[in-house]
């Protein structure tokens, strides 16, 4: 289907890409500080999800319309900072509640769970860039004369949310455990609350900003 030297060529590729802090670093960070160790850590697990879904939608021709359709491009592009925006909104609004919070961190209820790993979802999902990386570089590493096209799609695309999770799961537990910090006086968790809804809020409106022209 792929083959050994394909496939290792493009993980080193998005090995790369991730490793480089990034947006969805910085968005990681800023929630390991807010929500805590839990919340971050599953926001990078709907995070990987979202992208893993542009993988299969790259597969199945979203790819071609996103390519070839401005419209299209902007419309998931402003989707996806107009939601970084208000997450950073809802971070500064509740600054001051981090220090009531910190104990519980992230509940274990079910709607919980299932609200921050949909945070997670929307962002990984409605990040242009990642589906442009993938519109642009991921073809390259298939071969049409070969079996499936779209097999070869979903499995060369597997590389990124497995990279991406060890890789921001990293960057979670490293933020979270400075949170611990942060958290003996509720004056400097307020600032991280306010700063990490600021960090949110500067990448919805780069994002919004920054991308195509064309």
């Amino acid at each position: 289907m792929v083959s050994s030297s394909h496939f290792a060529a493009f993980a080193a590729l998005v090995f790369l890409m991730v490793v480089v802090p990034g947006p969805s670093v910085l968005f990681t960070v800023s929630r390991a500080l807010t929500v805590g160790k839990r919340g971050a850590l599953l926001t990078v697990l709907g995070n990987a999800t979202g992208s893993y879904l542009q993988v299969v939608a790259l597969a199945f021709g979203l790819g071609a319309i996103v390519s070839a359709s401005t419209a299209v491009f902007t419309a998931i592009k402003l989707a996806g900072a107009a939601y970084l925006i208000c997450l950073g909104v809802q971070a500064i609004r509740h600054r001051h509640r981090l220090s009531e919070a910190l104990g519980a961190e992230v509940g274990t209820g079910t709607r919980r769970t299932l609200t921050v790993l949909r945070d997670g979802f929307v962002v990984g999902f409605t990040n242009p860039k990642t589906l442009a990386f993938f519109g642009a570089v991921l073809p390259q590493f298939v071969v049409p004369s070969a079996d499936w096209v779209p097999g070869q799609v979903l499995l060369l695309g597997v590389c990124l949310p497995v990279i991406a999770l060890v890789s921001d799961s990293l960057w979670a537990l490293v933020a979270s455990g400075a949170r611990a910090w942060f958290a003996r006086s509720p004056r400097r968790l307020a600032l991280v609350g306010g700063t990490s809804g600021l960090v949110m809020i500067g990448l919805g409106a780069g994002l919004a900003i920054n991308g195509r022209k064309d």
